[in-house]
């Protein structure tokens, strides 16, 4: 009879046994599942913003996202040890020039056309999307760089209006070059940042780096032209980084500086009464100024294993109406890289924010290609050559033709 007991006992601790791993198991996570989601909205209005709504999509959703900054100093190396040890996110944020690297590398996952809908995005932000001719990532939000006028100083020296030629640039940074002031914020070595203020020059002389066929044509005279007008640019003004750059304008030291929708929030917070405009890179003779484009753009690693929550979870912050929140709570957020809502009247209506969208009208991305960041920093180092006179611009960008090319043949 004891034996019976103890049966009956045993068998009743086990039962007990399973519904408590079954309601720990219950327990242990939303029914919705986990993903993982490293991005580089590190700022404390960023931080907040997207919060916002990755909680909401939590609650629609019955999921948990769990949410890991990067930054754009080191954000890469991390990457790229995460995808080599496969402890790689569910879902990742590149900038628009680290696209084809990682997609050309067959770490991300490839992308449903019609769950996306990509018929919805700016024709323009799709470029980096595909890859031999599979989709991989999806744009989010883009943006670009214009130029900012102090008007006080442009006043002072007898100038009424904005430049709207570079022939007008170099002749108001000539008249407004002296003492403490200088004539115009030249970009020089700064990784990751100087070609960006170089490539407009090029894009505007009609020039580029590589041809439709992938060939190297950086030596072409329209680039050389183009450096050259960069150089001489830093003969009547001043030449350091962009930070430094940055703090300068927005100190009322420099007449003219090309940057991005951050300095305006800049001088909002640190000099609220500076007198100054924006507007959107000057014509090159007879050539609308192109300006620089960025994006931002999602991406599903292949190690997901919850690539379906992960993919719901991008195609809801892409939505137009998510991205335009995520923009509107951030000074600079940039915009949505869905067309209905880029031209929402909030970007239409705002003095700065109109500018920097009427600009992306006339702004090109880098080129797609895996060994961008191989050519960028050739680039970098050609444009520092010519600034400091170590090379002639012909000469820097004749050997940077001969470097890149190089790169272009190895596999």
């Amino acid at each position: 009879m004891k034996a019976v007991q103890d049966t009956v006992l045993f068998a009743a601790i086990c039962i007990m046994f399973v519904f408590a791993i079954g309601g720990c198991s219950k327990d242990s996570g939303p029914a919705g599942g986990t993903i993982s989601f490293w991005h580089f909205y590190s700022e404390p209005s960023q931080k907040q913003a997207l919060q916002q709504l990755v909680q909401d999509f939590e609650k629609v959703n019955n999921c948990k996202v769990n949410l890991t900054e990067l930054s754009w100093n080191d954000g890469k190396t991390k990457l790229l040890a995460a995808f080599n040890s496969q402890t790689a996110p569910d879902v990742v944020e590149f900038g628009s020039d680290w696209v084809a690297q990682f997609s050309a590398g067959g770490v991300l996952k490839e992308l449903d056309t019609k769950q996306m809908q990509m018929e919805k995005f700016l024709d323009w932000s799709l470029a980096p999307c595909r890859w031999d001719g599979k989709l991989y990532t999806v744009p989010w939000i883009v943006d670009t760089r214009v130029l900012y006028v102090n008007n006080s100083i442009l006043e002072k020296a007898g100038v009424n209006t904005p430049p709207a030629t570079m022939d007008d640039v170099m002749s108001i940074a000539e008249m407004t070059n002296e003492g403490d002031v200088n004539g115009f914020g030249v970009n020089g070595p700064d990784g990751h940042k100087l070609y960006k203020r170089v490539l407009p020059f090029f894009w505007s002389s009609g020039g580029s780096i590589l041809d439709s066929s992938n060939r190297c044509v950086i030596a072409s005279p329209a680039n050389v032209a183009a450096l050259t007008r960069y150089v001489e640019l830093s003969r009547v003004g001043y030449i350091n980084t962009q930070k430094i750059l940055d703090a300068q304008f927005a100190q009322g030291k420099l007449a003219m500086w090309y940057s991005g929708g951050w300095l305006a929030e800049k001088i909002s917070k640190e000099n609220p009464l500076l007198d100054y405009s924006v507007v959107a890179l000057p014509d090159f003779g007879a050539n609308k100024g192109v300006s620089f484009a960025g994006g931002e753009y999602l991406a599903i690693t292949k190690q997901s294993a919850n690539a379906d929550l992960a993919a719901k979870f991008i195609a809801y912050l892409t939505d137009g109406k998510n991205a335009l929140a995520l923009c509107r709570q951030i000074p600079t957020g940039g915009f949505p890289a869905d067309k209905k809502y880029f031209n929402d009247n909030f970007f239409a209506s705002h003095p700065i924010r109109s500018v920097f969208a009427r600009q992306l009208e006339s702004a090109r991305m880098t080129p797609i290609h895996p060994k961008w960041l191989e050519m960028e920093l050739i680039i970098e180092n050609a444009a520092e050559e010519a600034l400091y006179g170590r090379k002639t611009p012909e000469q820097a960008l004749g050997d940077a033709q001969y470097l890149i090319t190089k790169v272009l043949a190895t596999k």
